[in-house]
């Protein structure tokens, strides 16, 4: 799946799986453009760095007014720390909110009149904590549900010039895996909860944010793909005593 001579920004991509998704997309021959807050610690090759903060407006919309030309935006700068819904006002889990749903919004109404012109596409990284129960991070799966069904909405009102795609990713083993799921042992424990039976690496979402990008999803648009390797295992099968091998 070639990118050459396409222009892809990613949010969020000096670590973790942006990381993992802009080395993607330059292996793909894409020039690509980093944004964050702050520069990744090792450089990642072949890419740019802008500093940019996703949440503030006005610097998202004279960022991408100041880009010659577009055409893929991937909608990644997202997360959120553990917390129970009480122990937080509502303001607090707002600005979880403002993150992960109002910045990709605002990146890709900056992006548009871009895209448009370049029949580029939008890849919004999603996440399976928008289809199941979050405890813990409430904000977040309600910020990512909401973020699944905006790509959909976005899909149909800018369609045919511009293609909306989300990748809904599952668990990925980043440099802060430890902080989500503790130290190896605990690393290991969880991946045993995958039906494939380990975490996805970084490369992998990257991998599947090419190939929405690319020519090959030309006819792809308003799709959550999932990347999640096989979800979670139900856990009434294992409580259950009927049905077990002997």
């Amino acid at each position: 799946m070639e990118l050459k001579g396409r222009v892809a920004v990613v949010t969020g991509g000096t670590r973790g799986v942006g990381a993992g998704i802009a080395r993607a997309f330059v292996s793909a021959g894409a020039d690509v453009v980093l944004c964050a807050r702050r520069p990744p610690e090792v450089p990642l090759e072949g890419t740019e760095f802008v500093p940019l903060d996703v949440r503030d407006p006005d610097a998202v919309r004279a960022f991408f007014a100041a880009l010659p030309r577009l055409d893929v935006l991937v909608n990644n700068a997202g997360g959120g720390p553990f917390r129970l819904l009480a122990d937080a006002d509502a303001e607090r889990h707002t600005r979880v909110i403002e993150l992960n749903l109002l910045a990709p919004l605002t990146a890709s109404l900056a992006a548009y009149e871009h895209l448009k012109r370049s029949k580029g596409s939008v890849v919004m990284i999603g996440s399976v904590s928008g289809s199941r129960p979050s405890p813990g991070s409430a904000a977040y799966g309600a910020a990512k549900a909401a973020l699944e069904n905006l790509a959909r909405s976005m899909a149909v009102e800018w369609a045919p010039d511009v293609r909306v795609n989300t990748l809904v990713v599952g668990m990925v083993r980043t440099e802060l895996a430890h902080l989500h799921y503790g130290d190896e042992d605990g690393i290991d424990a969880v991946s045993h909860t995958v039906p494939l039976g380990r975490l996805a690496e970084p490369a992998e979402i990257g991998a599947a944010a090419v190939f929405l990008a690319s020519d090959a999803a030309a006819y792809i648009t308003g799709a959550s793909l999932l990347v999640h390797g096989g979800g979670e295992r139900p856990l009434f099968l294992d409580a259950a005593t009927a049905n077990k091998e002997t």
